[in-house]
C-alpha cells in the first residue's frame, strides 16, 4: 500500500502577535484631519480618522465624485492620491477648476489595475487615497469580471490591509443598486470602518449625507449640501430650506423643531382639516 503523508502549512505559527490583558492595552486618541467642509466633518465626527477605510455610496449622478474631489482639494497640507477609473485626467482637471482649484498637494491617477495603484500608493505614501470607484478597479490575477462580487471583495480587502499597515486613510466610492444597497458584496460594508450615504432627488438641488456605520463616532448626524454650478455647497442654516417665505400666521401650519444628531432644525408641519 502506498503511504500518503499530509503536510501541515505553518506559515502563521511564528506570528509575533500575542494576547494582552485588557489593562495592558494603552488607549490612543483618534487622530482626525478636518477637511474644512463642515457638513462632511460633522457626519464623520470631526474629520477623517487616520488609517480609516471609508466607503461613500449613492446613486449615479448624485454628486459622490464631486464631493470627494472637493474633499481632496480642501486638504492642501496633506498629500492626497485621487484615483479615477471612470473619468479622464482632463475631466478631473476641468471639474477641479470649476470647483475653484487653487493648487495643493494633490496627485491624480487614471488607473484600473489595483496592483499598480497600490505600488504607486506605497511609493508616494499619501495621507489619503481616494478610489473612484471600487467597482472600476480590478486585480488582473483574479479570473472574474470587473465589478463582480469576487473582484470587489478582494480589492476592498487589499485596500483595507494597505490602510492599516501603511497608515493611509482610504476613501472609496461605491455605486448603489436600484433597491438602494451597495453594489457588490454586502461583506464590503462589514470590512470598512465608515459607510456614508449621499442621497438626493435629481429634481431638487438638496443633498443629504448620512453615516450608516461609523466606528469612530455617531451615526445620527446629518450633513446637508446644495448642488450648484460650483459643486456641492454646504447648507449652514438648514432651517432656511425647510421653512417657506411666509412669515404671517397661517391656519394649518406650525413651526416644529426637530433634532438631527446634536443640531436642532426648524421645519414646517402642515395639516389639512376639512369638516366631515
Amino acid at each position: 500500500m502506498r503511504e500518503i503523508r499530509l503536510s501541515v502549512h505553518k506559515e502563521n505559527s511564528h506570528s509575533s502577535s500575542k494576547p494582552l490583558q485588557l489593562n495592558e492595552i494603552s488607549k490612543e486618541e483618534i487622530s482626525r484631519t478636518p477637511t474644512g467642509i463642515g457638513e462632511f466633518d460633522r457626519v464623520l465626527g470631526g474629520g477623517i480618522p487616520a488609517s480609516a477605510v471609508i466607503i461613500l455610496g449613492g446613486e449615479p449622478g448624485v454628486g459622490k465624485s464631486t464631493l470627494l474631489l472637493e474633499v481632496a482639494l480642501n486638504l492642501p497640507n496633506n498629500k492626497t492620491l485621487y484615483v479615477t477609473g471612470e473619468e479622464s485626467l482632463n475631466q478631473i482637471k476641468e471639474r477641479s477648476e470649476r470647483l475653484g482649484y487653487r493648487g495643493g498637494n494633490l496627485l491624480i491617477l487614471s488607473e484600473n489595475n489595483l496592483n499598480r495603484i497600490m505600488e504607486i500608493a506605497e511609493e508616494q505614501m499619501p495621507s489619503f487615497l481616494i478610489i473612484d470607484s471600487i467597482q472600476t478597479v480590478q486585480i488582473p490575477d483574479i479570473p472574474s469580471a470587473q465589478g463582480s462580487v469576487t473582484q470587489v471583495r478582494e480589492c476592498g480587502s487589499r485596500l483595507l490591509r494597505l490602510a492599516k499597515e501603511k497608515g493611509i486613510a482610504v476613501i472609496m466610492i461605491g455605486h448603489v443598486t436600484k433597491d438602494g444597497t451597495l453594489a457588490g458584496p454586502r461583506t464590503l460594508e462589514h470590512m470598512v470602518d465608515v459607510v456614508l450615504s449621499l442621497e438626493g432627488d435629481r429634481t431638487t438641488t438638496l443633498r443629504t449625507l448620512r453615516a450608516l456605520k461609523n466606528r469612530y463616532g455617531s451615526t445620527e448626524e446629518l450633513g446637508l449640501f446644495e448642488m450648484t454650478a460650483r459643486g456641492l455647497v454646504e447648507v449652514k442654516n438648514p432651517s432656511s430650506i425647510f421653512l417657506s417665505n411666509y412669515r404671517e400666521e397661517r391656519e394649518g401650519v406650525a413651526i416644529v423643531p426637530i433634532l438631527e444628531g446634536k443640531r436642532p432644525i426648524l421645519v414646517e408641519l402642515q395639516s389639512l382639516v376639512t369638516p366631515s
